[in-house]
């Protein structure tokens, strides 16, 4: 053999080898890192979100007075997290009808109960899906070993909606007072005993604002340039500043703006557009037009394990601008009922019953409504709502005895309609659709309808837009194009035909 042949061969012969051992190396540390996640809680959790991204209730301890040993904030804090998670397992086995996680919050003692329930729900085919929105718990002691705490976890709100197979039975809303027991184990804090001592019907106080709802004359708002998206990297306060101008000086009195959900950050709102938000209403201020803003723009799940979220979203939102002079009051949700035959006419009416509960409790002092998509469903949930409010885009020749027959429903509340408009868009996509003449005449029409009427309204909207983000309409060129031409005010910022009955007919 030739010498250039054996060097070949050696040289396969040491590449096999150090293919051997790089294979040797990686798998002992796949087997050492595998045998290390043992002790991270998050993957003995055998959920696949977090608690810290899906549960987040309201949760005060009491000031702490408790016997035995004194409490550290840290060991709290332990046990606050342990505790919250141990509520979420539960929430998720009810759902499931699973036993996967329990073992790792409950002892064993306390586990079997829950397992009889799953059992017990599976074999009758029955579901619960739950949640708890405010947990008050009291620390009544503290073993001097610091193995064991005993807590009072009072005003407990919670909400359960039950079902059998697909069909669903009933929801319960109840306020609770639970006796707790949590040991330490391997280095946890597991429930012991979770005794309910007391429950009772939870039931909201309610609040009247209607005097504050009188004379709405104004317009749904976005930017020219920036629809959609007035609180994003290019938020221009001069653009908005002049645009006010222009609605105050058209004979309109107030705005309607739009917060959307994910794009404030969802449980975590941002900061940034905190502070964008409130320089549009400080800018309102300035021009004497009053806000009407809606929450949860761009939202759709609805979930009953997602409340605890929705919960500490619009806490944050209602209590940074809550006490600012421009604010008239808050929209819940924008055309929520679009959204009952995809996810569920009970469910959503469930989740805005709770929204607002949890707006009147954040702010008692200003009114409430639901912008909802037409007049048939303006009925819904009114008895809660501070004032009506619905969409129409309908035939004007109906619109009178529409609002009408609405007022003979609903006598003790304000009416508004705060949405309505036509396009102007007669192009390729739409060849058969209405030129800015007719858009001019719609508004003159309606104009008199509200004024013989006296109904209050606020219209879609002030600009034509370049460009429709697809979440809106879609992608479908027809679509798009015809909502671009909804604006009194063209997309170059000439006024159209119908800029003369914006507010008016006169």
């Amino acid at each position: 053999m030739s010498s250039i042949n054996k060097n070949i061969l050696r040289g396969v012969i040491l590449l096999i080898y150090i293919v051997i051992m790089a294979l040797v190396i990686y798998g002992i540390a796949a087997i050492f890192s595998y045998l290390n996640t043992g002790a991270d809680r998050s993957t003995m959790l055998h959920t696949e979100i977090k608690q810290v991204d899906q549960y987040l209730p309201e949760f005060n301890w009491e000031p702490l007075n408790n016997e035995g040993r004194p409490m550290d904030q840290q060991t709290l804090k332990a046990i606050e997290d342990d505790y919250l998670d141990a509520w979420y397992v539960k929430y998720i086995s009810y759902k499931t009808n699973t036993k996967t996680g329990i073992e790792d919050y409950y002892t064993k003692s306390a586990r079997l109960n829950i397992f009889n329930i799953i059992d017990q729900n599976t074999t009758s085919q029955t579901t619960i899906e739950g949640t708890s929105l405010a947990h008050n718990p009291n620390l009544e002691f503290f073993s001097e070993d610091g193995q064991m705490v005993v807590i009072t976890d009072k005003d407990v709100i919670e909400y359960k909606r039950i079902y059998k197979g697909d069909k669903f039975i009933t929801e319960i809303n109840e306020i609770s007072t639970y006796k707790v027991t949590l040991l330490l184990e391997d280095g946890f804090w597991r429930i012991r005993h979770l005794v309910k001592s007391k429950s009772d019907f939870y039931y909201p106080k309610s609040s009247d604002n209607t005097f504050l709802v009188n004379n709405i004359k104004g317009i749904n708002y976005y930017p020219k340039d920036t629809p959609w998206d007035i609180y994003g990297k290019n938020f221009d306060a001069f653009v908005i500043s002049k645009d006010f101008e222009i609605i105050k000086n058209a004979g309109l009195n107030s705005v309607r703006l739009f917060v959307p959900y994910e794009d404030f950050g969802k449980s975590n709102v941002k900061i940034d557009k905190l502070k964008r938000l409130s320089k549009v209403l400080d800018i309102a201020e300035s021009k004497n037009l009053k806000v009407l803003v809606t929450l949860f723009d761009f939202y759709g799940d609805y979930s009953v394990l997602d409340w605890t979220l929705n919960q500490k979203h619009v806490k944050i939102i209602i209590n940074h601008i809550k006490n600012h002079k421009a604010l008239m009051g808050w929209d819940i949700k924008n055309e929520p009922n679009l959204d009952f035959e995809s996810r569920g006419k009970g469910l959503v009416q469930a989740w805005l019953d709770k929204m607002i509960d949890l707006v009147k409790f954040n702010d008692p002092n200003h009114p409430i409504t639901i912008g909802w998509s037409n007049k048939e469903n303006a009925n819904l949930l009114a008895d809660k709502l501070d004032f009506i409010s619905f969409h129409y885009y309908e035939d004007l020749e109906k619109l009178s005895d529409s609002y009408t027959s609405l007022k003979s429903k609903i006598k003790d509340k304000p009416i508004v309609i705060t949405e309505f408009g036509m396009s102007s868009y007669d192009g390729i996509w739409n060849p058969t659709g209405n030129s800015e003449k007719d858009q001019a005449n719609y508004h003159k029409a309606i104009q008199d309808i509200f004024t013989a009427n006296k109904i209050q309204f606020m219209s879609w909207t002030l600009y034509d837009f370049e460009k429709i983000p697809k979440e809106v309409v879609g992608r479908l060129p027809w679509r798009q194009n015809v909502q671009k031409h909804f604006g009194f005010i063209d997309k170059n910022g000439a006024k159209k035909a119908s800029y003369k009955y914006i507010s008016s007919s006169k």
